[in-house]
């Protein structure tokens, strides 16, 4: 379900157990918590430190969402994920996504390629909420959304090679999965995943190359 509103802001998108909906000051706490216990936080800071950091990334998120559409750009940041009627359980979100792609197979593998930019695909759950389905339902709001709606041709999700939980959520969205061949850059090791738009001609079977 959708509720609707204008131009490219996101709406409130809601699945048969969730609500993916705009982040707001009140949901500071929560977010804290949620960077806190899957160790995103600063452990070098304090927990002062930590809370007034995210309290400026949350205040940066919320004043983004009506600018980003202002200007027509894509609605990038992260949402809230609710289990019904008022759970927060995680994140969910539309993220600027930088790399050398075409050294993946799929883009024609040319080593050495220039950087581009995608679309990327985020989520982040509680660890007392994980294993129940909840990133995959989330997130396959926001691929549908973005297909759908958005029209978007394609979208990429990135995660470590030993990271098979996320592994798994990008097989249940039915991405398409390769990794990098090459040696460099070192940090672009990683398993990407690829999602098609619905006029794209690729095919969107699940290829596993890690």
């Amino acid at each position: 379900m959708v509720h609707k509103t204008s131009a490219l802001e996101m709406p409130v998108l809601e699945t048969e157990r969730l609500i993916v909906r705009p982040l707001v000051m009140d949901d500071l706490r929560d977010c804290h918590r949620l960077f806190v216990e899957i160790k995103w936080a600063d452990s070098n800071a304090s927990e002062e430190e930590n809370l007034q950091s995210r309290r400026e990334w949350l205040e940066w998120t919320v004043r983004n969402y009506a600018e980003l559409a202002r200007l027509s750009q894509p609605p990038y940041g992260d949402r809230a994920v609710v289990l019904k009627p008022r759970q927060f359980v995680g994140l969910v979100g539309l993220v600027p996504s930088m790399g050398p792609f075409e050294q993946l197979p799929l883009f024609g593998g040319k080593e050495g390629a220039f950087f581009s930019p995608e679309v990327g695909l985020f989520w982040a759950i509680l660890p007392e909420f994980q294993s129940r389905g909840f990133a995959t339902e989330a997130a396959r709001a926001l691929v549908n959304y973005a297909l759908e709606t958005l029209t978007l041709g394609r979208i990429v999700a990135t995660t470590q090679f030993d990271n098979q939980a996320s592994i798994a959520v990008m097989r249940r969205l039915g991405m398409r999965i390769e990794s990098n061949p090459y040696s460099q850059p070192p940090w672009f090791q990683i398993v990407v995943g690829y999602q098609y738009g619905l006029r794209s001609h690729h095919n969107c079977t699940p290829l596993i190359r890690v």
